[in-house]
């Protein structure tokens, strides 16, 4: 577990209040999901071997996806890791994410009997249109991190 870290340069969402809360319960346990988002976001999310980073307050993080054969650059770094209970990380894409904006991703996982609760804020947007597509695009990428995390392992 991560004791607490100064944040170096907090972002600053103030002229960027859009944001958005999405809650899910996952059957899998915090332990892997926290492991899920700070060091295999690359076994679920980013295209395979292309995430660069540790999970260390105040640290950078690299990674892409690809979509419809387009290469879509995700930078970032963690801002607070509360193991396995809570990431927070500063979250920038380009065209069709978050148009180059600074906006803050928070992860918090509570153990269930049988999962975990999840909820996912994401705030900062720059405008209701990013915001929408984020609020779309969530739900199906949780459906995604449950089902290739629960994957056996090869």
């Amino acid at each position: 577990m991560e004791t607490k870290t100064a944040i170096i340069c907090p972002p600053d969402l103030a002229a960027r209040p859009l944001g958005l809360k999405i809650e899910k319960v996952l059957n899998l346990p915090p332990e892997k999901l926290y492991q899920a988002w700070t060091t295999q976001l690359d076994l679920w999310f980013a295209s395979p071997g292309s995430f660069l980073g540790k999970p260390e307050s105040n640290t950078p993080f690299y990674f892409e996806t690809s979509y419809q054969g387009i290469r879509h650059p995700h930078y970032g770094r963690f801002l607070a890791l509360e193991e396995p209970q809570r990431v927070e990380m500063a979250w920038v894409t380009g065209e069709g994410g978050t148009l180059g904006a600074e906006t803050v991703l928070t992860i918090e996982l509570s153990r269930l009997e049988n999962g975990t609760f999840l909820s996912l804020t994401h705030a900062g947007f720059p405008n209701e249109a990013t915001r929408n597509n984020h609020q779309d695009a969530w739900p199906t990428v949780l459906e995604q991190l449950e089902e290739r995390m629960s994957r056996p392992a090869d």
